[in-house]
């Protein structure tokens, strides 16, 4: 109902009628819109996380390419009410993917994308790891962002950028040895710690 009629016009009344289930009911498993989509959110974040669980050995770049492709997998059943939720998920602290009631699935994602990293064959020393690994995890939803608006036949421009990525990703690892480069990455992940992060802390 979200897909088809959006967000802000889908109310619980309705789901409940749609659903052959009491008003009262609804209520006392979803007490408000912003219930169902913190519930979708974990059931999706939790079905990622047991599948990206079998991430096999490799180089950081190939995990992260894996961990990037098993998200747009588990999601693309989903895309057409993530993309109806999409100014919610993304533009409202209050129930976004950055607020303090998803932390606990975000944070499960994240670390999805830290071990991607910690794990790998070619790991970097610490804090550079964890640095890497949040800073992919963040290119990981700009991704996605990108997925939900593709209009192209199949999501072909998503492919497309997935495999630009995958190529881009060889020299990014290379330039990691050099320590301008190694600061700079630390300092995105410091200020996207300051804006993204800070709320991911479960109440």
């Amino acid at each position: 109902m979200i897909a088809d009629r959006g967000y802000e016009a889908t109310t619980l009344r309705d789901i409940a009628k749609e659903a052959g289930v009491s008003v009262g009911l609804l209520y006392r498993y979803f007490p408000s819109k912003q219930a169902v989509v913190i519930a979708l959110y974990d059931e999706l974040s939790s079905e990622y996380a047991r599948q990206a669980a079998e991430i096999p050995p490799g180089k950081w770049r190939d995990r992260f390419v894996f961990a990037l492709n098993t998200s747009l997998h588990v999601l693309e059943p989903h895309r057409v009410a993530l993309r109806a939720l999409t100014p919610v998920l993304v533009g409202d602290p209050e129930e976004g993917i950055f607020s303090a009631q998803t932390a606990f699935s975000s944070l499960r994602i994240q670390q999805v994308f830290e071990r991607a990293v910690a794990g790998s064959s070619d790991a970097p020393s610490r804090p550079l790891a964890t640095a890497l690994g949040r800073v992919l995890y963040v290119v990981h939803l700009a991704v996605l962002l990108w997925w939900l608006l593709d209009k192209s036949s199949h999501q072909r421009a998503t492919t497309a950028l997935v495999s630009l990525i995958r190529q881009f990703l060889p020299s990014l690892s290379l330039t990691l040895r050099i320590p301008r480069i190694r600061r700079f990455l630390i300092s995105v992940d410091d200020l996207a710690d300051e804006a993204l992060f800070g709320s991911l802390t479960p109440l």
